[in-house]
């Protein structure tokens, strides 16, 4: 099959933040939640959205986890930038900005949007989550850094997928 060229590299910024939990020195726990609705529903993620105009990458993540979970960020930590490009739906094309926070203020809860949950690092639900997750996430838990380009076809099939371990982001 010839690879799939997606017609421009000007994708729309997103954010994702995985609450962590650690134990002697590995992630242990992972928060993930589950959409509720919209793009996405019906899977369980990390929580993020949309950088809004004259707002950054870092200031979208607290929102957006604020928003979404309740939860106000002290720290994240960039693991791993995604680019996705859906062929059949341009408009989904995005790069997704990845996070990892230990230090946070409140407990997770549930809104309207999402319901979190915490998951042994271990035994994530991956048969719920988006298809690409079992390529990248063993590897940010593992502690590497990440930059990765998954084309989806319709019915969120990976058509090609280029996933690479870096030293810096």
């Amino acid at each position: 099959m010839e690879p799939i060229s997606p017609k421009s590299e000007k994708l729309r910024d997103s954010t994702l933040v995985f609450l962590i939990r650690s134990a002697e020195g590995n992630i242990s726990e992972l928060c993930l939640a589950m959409k509720k609705r919209g793009f996405g529903m019906n899977r369980w993620n990390g929580v993020g959205g949309k950088v809004e105009q004259e707002e950054t990458v870092e200031d979208a993540a607290i929102r957006e986890t604020k928003e979404e979970i309740s939860v106000e960020i002290r720290h994240l930590n960039k693991i791993a930038e995604l680019s996705f490009y859906f062929p059949h739906n341009p408009s989904w094309d995005q790069k997704v900005s990845v996070y990892f926070s230990e230090n946070w203020d409140g407990d997770p809860i549930e809104s309207e949007e999402m319901r979190p949950q915490w998951f042994s690092s271990d035994s994530l639900p991956f048969d719920d989550m988006w298809p690409d997750d079992r390529f990248w996430v063993p590897e940010v838990i593992a502690g590497k850094l990440v930059k990765a380009k998954f084309v989806f076809g319709e019915n969120d099939i990976i058509r090609e997928k280029d996933v690479q371990i870096v030293e810096k982001l």
